[in-house]
């Protein structure tokens, strides 16, 4: 298994986990599961985290090493699993 990590500018965590099988990927998006909203199209993630009161809306993308095969967001992480 091989792991990259890294840190946005927000400082929310980023990590890819590769196996022999497929990839995994894991944010800590640092917000409520119902405030989030995941896309996936061809190999690119589009990840919107609603405002709350006074905060506006954040959105940002990251390349995915292929299509998703899976993506759950479940205590504020988000998952999205790639097949090999």
């Amino acid at each position: 298994m091989n792991q990259r990590t890294s840190v946005d500018r927000r400082e929310r965590f980023l990590r890819r986990y590769d196996y022999d099988d497929g990839t995994v990927i894991a944010a800590d998006l640092n917000a409520a599961d119902e405030d989030v909203t995941v896309d996936t199209v061809d190999g690119t993630a589009i990840v919107v985290i609603d405002g709350e009161g006074d905060r506006e809306d954040e959105e940002f993308e990251f390349d995915l090493p292929g299509p998703a095969a899976s993506v759950d967001i479940e205590n504020g992480v988000l998952t999205i699993g790639i097949n090999a």
